[in-house]
């Protein structure tokens, strides 16, 4: 192991519970221990994550946030006593690895809980609201600390909780954690005065406008929270572990507003002078260690850092509230390992969350450890199978039913919290298999069949491996997805599968193959307007194409906003048209990448014309026309097009031909992944 390492590999203590290194994984919604967003129940599908993570060298697991009263079915957490029975007799196994277990319990979402269009209707319809609410009562799912606007609607507004619903949920943190700690559970985790979440509602003064006990003050905004603490211990003793989950800074410009990284702005929430008192405050109540990140719901990049936000993004704040108590202190968001390493070995920080990249890669601690970090499949901070929970101008979360349910599979890793369905099994019968095509659709199923024992052949007519992923990859930030590539690279030459670059194949019938997979990808569409043949496409200009000094980007969907964003860090002025009333409409693509882009394109004065179409290119400008038929002239140097692209198979599938990727069904990464890695299991 690399000796810089070696800070991240010593023991340390949260009160007296001793962990064997400072690893930690911090919980992601859907590898609960007890179930996620269904009946309350000893999930095995979560226990093998947790399972897998811990055999595979964390020092401290933390499984996904359980509320103490389930928005489904409303149930209460300490009710179902056979799911700690059985949560107790898995420990001992767990506790083999020389892991420790604290378990997450939240008291909710508060006005954060994402709203669904179905959710609206169920809201804002009184019978079927009333019939609903045995299953899904939004009226409490949604109550905040006073009177609210949600996230995501503006048609499901958050009621004021009353004082009763607190106790009654404090008595269930106590509860619960009992129980915990009876079934062998080494600590908890309070979820959260952090991301905005229901506890930290109560203590941000820009939602929080009680005139009780539990508002106006710091010591009232924070005393749901301190209650928590303090009969969690009266229940269970002083030796028992409390972690709080904890956003050092709101980084809160108002409702639905982010503060991006360096912005100059007014902080509405908590800011780093009630933080440094806060932390000392919520220490004092008992709490015994911080898990620490920043921002909210509203500032939903901090706590779920997209590809664009910086490295270690959360590390100073972290650092520095860790001056203001004695208690550990763990920072998390898009932490590198060696920076990790690196302040831990200084005395700066006690431990090292880690969230996303357990998904992409169960044993990449394990790997790390022994020189292996290039076989380390990378998290991109795509979000796309994770945590793609959706919004738009008008749309409340846009998601899927099968993604809201499942939470935590990884677009990366088909396998991930996917096991029963997506697993490798040995082929009865080897076969050649043609793979036409040497994107990353065509190397994943290339990976699994020859893990399968087959012996698939890649035909790729370029003199490189990646297909569009190399223009996928291209910009100056998308550094973790050139590691996806490389990963995918070194796959094919570990596993000794044949590869034939500059080989174009036209007619699939001439191959010597049994089965044949097509995954040639998809082509551009093209705007059929007067001067068209003047644009450039975005392939084109992210695999090298020279742009002016001012460049309109016809497409204001996720492709078109990257390319924009990155034509604006290299300083070039920026114009952009998107036929939709809002930028990134589209479905499965997280919030916290989208409101990033958004926003920094409001505060970097970035052009942008919504409801507008391309009329025409013109030498040195072009013409849009608005929703009102009305036209404008701007002036450009270059007109880049996004605005999609359709299927590109060389042939139709059937028989033995498959197709798979953008030439069967244009998506993202996660389609083009998880249909290679099922088309590969079918032969």
């Amino acid at each position: 192991m690399d000796t810089k390492l070696q800070p991240l590999f010593t023991p340390w203590k949260i009160g007296k519970c001793e962990i064997k290194n400072r690893i930690v994984l911090t919980s992601m919604g859907g590898t609960d221990l007890f179930g996620w967003m269904e009946k309350n129940h000893f999930d095995r599908t979560g226990a093998r994550f947790i399972m897998e993570v811990a055999k595979n060298n964390a020092g401290l697991v933390l499984p996904g946030c359980q509320p103490v009263w389930n928005p489904m079915f409303g149930q209460w957490l300490h009710k179902n006593r056979k799911m700690y029975r059985d949560l107790a007799s898995w420990l001992p196994e767990f506790h083999k690895t020389g892991a420790k277990l604290f378990i997450q319990l939240t008291a909710g979402f508060g006005r954060s809980f994402p709203v669904s269009s179905m959710m609206e209707m169920l809201y804002n319809t009184p019978v079927i609201r009333t019939l609903s609410k045995p299953v899904m009562n939004l009226d409490k799912i949604t109550a905040s600390a006073s009177p609210s606007p949600n996230r995501w609607s503006d048609r499901l507004p958050s009621r004021e909780m009353t004082k009763d619903e607190i106790k009654d949920i404090v008595r269930s943190f106590a509860l619960s954690s009992r129980m915990l700690m009876d079934a062998g559970v080494d600590g908890v985790e309070v979820h959260a005065v952090h991301e905005g979440y229901l506890l930290d509602q109560f203590t941000l003064p820009y939602i929080n406008k009680r005139k009780d006990e539990y508002g106006g003050s710091m010591e009232n905004r924070y005393r749901f929270a301190v209650e928590i603490v303090q009969a969690i211990k009266k229940e269970c003793g002083d030796d028992f572990p409390v972690s709080l989950r904890y956003s050092v800074v709101s980084k809160t410009k108002g409702f639905r507003k982010g503060a991006l990284p360096g912005e100059d702005y007014i902080e509405v929430g908590r800011d780093m002078e009630e933080s440094e008192k806060a932390a000392k405050l919520l220490e004092d109540a008992g709490y015994d260690m911080l898990n620490c990140d920043n921002g909210t719901y509203d500032a939903w990049y901090w706590a779920h850092p997209p590809v664009y936000m910086p490295e270690n993004c959360n590390l100073e704040d972290a650092e520095h509230i860790r001056k203001f108590v004695s208690i550990p202190v763990v920072a998390a968001g898009r932490l590198d390992p060696y920076k990790a390493a690196e302040e831990i070995g200084a005395g700066r920080l006690d431990g090292a969350g880690f969230a996303r990249p357990f998904l992409a890669d169960q044993e990449w601690v394990t790997k790390l450890m022994n020189d292996k970090a290039e076989d380390i499949r990378p998290c991109i901070l795509c979000h796309n199978g994770c945590f793609n929970m959706c919004h738009y101008e008008g749309v409340p979360n846009d998601q899927d039913l099968f993604d809201s349910l499942n939470m935590a599979r990884c677009a990366v890793n088909a396998e991930t919290m996917q096991w029963s369905k997506h697993c490798i099994k040995k082929a009865a019968k080897a076969k050649k298999v043609a793979i036409v095509g040497g994107g990353i659709g065509g190397m994943e199923a290339a990976r699994v069949l020859k893990l399968r024992g087959h012996n698939p052949v890649i035909y790729e007519k370029t003199d490189r491996l990646g297909g569009t992923f190399i223009a996928a990859s291209a910009e100056s930030y998308k550094g973790k997805l050139r590691d996806l590539l490389s990963w995918y690279i070194r796959q094919m030459d570990k596993l000794g599968i044949e590869v034939r670059l500059k080989e174009e194949v036209n007619d699939v019938s001439s191959l010597d193959a049994d089965e044949i997979i097509i995954a040639t990808g998809a082509v551009a569409k093209r705007i059929p307007v007067p001067g068209s043949d003047m644009m450039i496409e975005a392939c084109e200009y992210l695999t090298g194409k020279s742009t002016g000094s001012s460049v309109a980007v016809i497409g204001g969907g996720l492709t078109g906003c990257e390319v924009a964003y990155e034509l604006a860090l290299q300083g070039k002025k920026v114009i952009i048209v998107e036929m939709k009333n809002d930028l990134i409409a589209q479905k499965g693509v997280c919030l916290a990448n989208s409101s990033y882009l958004r926003e920094w394109f409001a505060l970097n004065n970035v052009e942008v014309h919504l409801n507008s179409s391309l009329k025409e290119v013109r030498k040195g400008a072009i013409v849009i026309k608005n929703e009102r038929g009305d036209e404008k002239e701007i002036a450009c140097e270059s007109v880049i097009s996004s605005i999609g692209y359709n299927p590109a198979p060389l042939v139709k599938g059937g028989g033995k031909v498959h197709l798979v990727g953008d030439c069967l069904k244009v998506g993202n990464l996660r389609t083009v992944i998880w249909k290679a890695y099922e088309t590969a299991m079918k032969i």
